[in-house]
């Protein structure tokens, strides 16, 4: 686990799923950025089926804007916007798109990658998005995640201190 990072966001779960919380932190490597994640609360999974659609793995991203907006309702956090796509590329290659999260059965989820699509400065005010299907990496513009069902904004360390 990384001990020293340069930002963070605390993401909680929406009006439906209160039970979610996670941190994701952020640190400056040679050429990106180290990327933490820590959930607790994720919903187990279900298959879809004609009237529900799949829950997990988790579709995981950054998203545009800096404030999530409210967690219940039809659209929960829409006022955090699109995936994050600084470069205009193809979903599957955004520079917001993180891999999908797969909790334990007992709802934890832990990941640490590097990606070099971004340092930590670039993505502050930005928002952490946890969707309630996977990710197909394909979908334009989503990549059919489905539902927003976690948000939190990222934020510098130094405003932990």
């Amino acid at each position: 686990m990384l001990s020293v990072y340069d930002a963070v966001a605390f993401v909680e779960g929406s009006a439906q799923y209160p039970q979610i919380k996670g941190t994701v932190k952020f640190l400056a490597a040679d050429n990106g950025s180290w990327v933490e994640a820590d959930f607790s609360g994720l919903p187990p999974y279900r298959s879809a089926d004609a009237d529900h659609p799949q829950i997990g793995p988790f579709g995981f991203h950054i998203h545009e804007n800096s404030v999530c907006g409210t967690s219940d309702g039809k659209e929960p956090f829409s006022a955090a916007g699109p995936h994050w796509n600084p470069t205009n590329q193809p979903h599957g290659n955004h520079a917001g798109d993180f891999p999908s999260l797969f909790p334990s059965q007992n709802g934890n989820a832990k990941m640490l990658f590097f990606t070099d699509r971004f340092r930590p400065s670039d993505i502050v005010g930005k928002t952490i998005m946890v969707h309630q299907s996977p990710d197909d990496y394909q979908t334009q513009p989503s990549g059919n995640s489905g539902v927003r069902i976690a948000c939190g904004t990222v934020v510098p360390a130094v405003l932990l201190s």
